[in-house]
């Protein structure tokens, strides 16, 4: 990863957060994207760095502007609104489509321009969608973000069909994770569906163990980038990560 530039989308909190720490611990300059200004931590091994960009992912000019000033070599999308918890009769369709609107937007905005720019040859890009994706029955507590989250990983296909036809040198994959309690979303859901099973939050979460944290999906992104090559989608969980057929 040493003098390869990355940039992270959705760096301030959860696993976007780990995500830009490990990345910079392993040599890569980070460009942090998020909404608000926040303090990165210098990189234990010195030999990366984050610089912050204070943007909105989703305004739809960001990721034209911020491709062409860094050139990364890289790009992880992670942002995403935090799932109005309520079951379907007490959302409306504000907070039904919340993940549409924000999470698929900005993977919708941050793919076309990682073609369109295009990024550089040899470039990478990960999208971390959700494990919830994969459930039989979605996410019943969180209105529209199972949908918004399977879209994504079909953004990424999508993406990487468009490359392959262009005869672009970049590879896409989508990320799945599962339960990660100490980040926003995972803390929401786990406290809603818990509470719906009837159970204390530390007995619900025995059975999802090993927990996923932000120190995982860092190590992760960092296997994922530095990897000759990569599956087109992977489950995320507290014992890493899983190729998805």
């Amino acid at each position: 990863m040493s003098g390869r530039t990355t940039i992270v989308v959705g760096a301030s909190r959860g696993l976007g957060r780990g995500i830009a720490a490990a990345l910079a611990d392993a040599g890569s300059s980070v460009v942090a994207i998020a909404r608000t200004a926040v303090e990165h931590t210098a990189p234990a091994s010195g030999a990366g760095q984050v610089r912050a960009e204070v943007v909105d992912a989703a305004d739809g000019k960001s990721a034209t502007e911020l491709i062409a000033r860094h050139e990364p070599h890289a790009l992880v999308v992670v942002a995403g609104a935090v799932p109005v918890m309520r079951p379907l009769q007490d959302q409306d369709w504000e907070s039904f489509s919340v993940n549409w609107e924000t999470d698929v937007r900005i993977t919708f905005d941050w793919l076309r321009e990682a073609l369109t720019a295009p990024l550089r040859p040899g470039g990478r890009v990960v999208v971390v969608s959700s494990g919830a994706a994969l459930n039989a029955d979605g996410s019943p507590l969180s209105g529209g973000y199972a949908g918004a989250k399977a879209m994504q990983r079909f953004l990424t296909g999508y993406a990487q069909g468009e490359a392959d036809r262009a005869g672009l040198d970049l590879s896409f994959t989508a990320v799945l994770p599962r339960f990660a309690p100490e980040t926003g979303v995972g803390s929401a859901a786990v406290a809603a569906y818990a509470e719906r099973a009837g159970a204390p939050v530390k007995a619900f979460l025995e059975h999802h163990k090993p927990l996923l944290t932000p120190e995982i999906a860092g190590r992760a992104a960092v296997g994922l980038l530095s990897a000759g090559t990569v599956a087109p989608a992977y489950l995320l969980s507290g014992a890493g990560l899983r190729e998805l057929r």
